[in-house]
C-alpha cells in the first residue's frame, strides 16, 4: 500500500472525496489535517460541509502554516489526510513566508512518516493567465509546490468530475 498519495483536480472535482475514501482504506483511526481557516460564512459553511461528510470517525487537527510539524506530530496515530494544499500555498504567502522552501521542507517531512498520508491540492495551471501580478504568483507558486509534493508521494491521482484518474503507479484500488 502507498504511503503518500496526492490527489489534485480542479474545483469541485471531488478531490476531497477520493481522498477521503482513500484515506480510509488505510486504517480506522483517521486524522484530517485541515489548513483552512473560516474567515467569513461562506468558508464557516465549507468547512461544516467537509465535517459532516466525513463523520465522527475522524479527528480533526487545525494548522494553516505548519504543516511539517502537524504530521511529525501526528505520525504512528493511523492515517492523515491534508487539506488542502492549495489553501496552505494561499497562507503561506499571507504570511511572507518562503513558500518553495517550506514546500521542499514538507516533501522530506513525508518521506519520513510511518503512517500514510493523504494530500489535497488543486490544480491551478490548467486556466486562463490571472490578469494581475498576486494571482498569477500564486499560480506559479502553487504550480511548484504540487510538483514537489508530487514528486515526493508514491501515488499521484488526478480528479475529473468525482473520479480518480491514476497518474502516478501505486496498488490502491477505488
Amino acid at each position: 500500500m502507498s504511503k503518500s498519495i496526492l490527489v489534485t483536480g480542479g474545483a469541485r472535482s471531488g478531490k476531497s472525496v477520493i481522498a477521503e475514501r482513500l484515506t480510509e482504506k488505510m486504517g480506522d483511526r483517521l486524522i484530517y489535517i485541515a489548513t483552512a481557516q473560516a474567515f467569513d460564512s461562506e468558508m464557516e459553511a465549507r468547512i461544516k460541509t467537509h465535517q459532516d461528510r466525513r463523520g465522527p470517525q475522524w479527528s480533526t487537527i487545525s494548522e494553516p502554516l505548519d504543516l511539517v510539524a502537524a504530521l511529525r506530530q501526528s505520525d504512528g496515530q493511523g492515517p492523515r489526510l491534508v487539506d488542502c494544499l492549495t489553501l496552505w500555498t494561499s497562507n503561506l504567502m499571507h504570511h511572507d513566508q518562503d513558500v518553495e522552501s517550506a514546500a521542499k521542507d514538507l516533501a522530506l517531512a513525508i518521506a519520513c512518516q510511518s503512517s500514510p498520508v493523504v494530500l489535497v491540492t488543486n490544480e491551478v495551471g490548467a486556466g486562463i493567465v490571472p490578469e494581475n501580478e498576486l494571482a498569477r504568483r500564486f499560480r506559479d507558486e502553487a504550480g511548484r509546490v504540487n510538483q514537489i509534493i508530487a514528486q515526493a508521494c508514491d501515488a499521484l491521482y488526478l480528479a475529473v468530475a468525482g473520479y480518480p484518474i491514476k497518474v502516478k503507479p501505486n496498488d490502491i484500488e477505488l
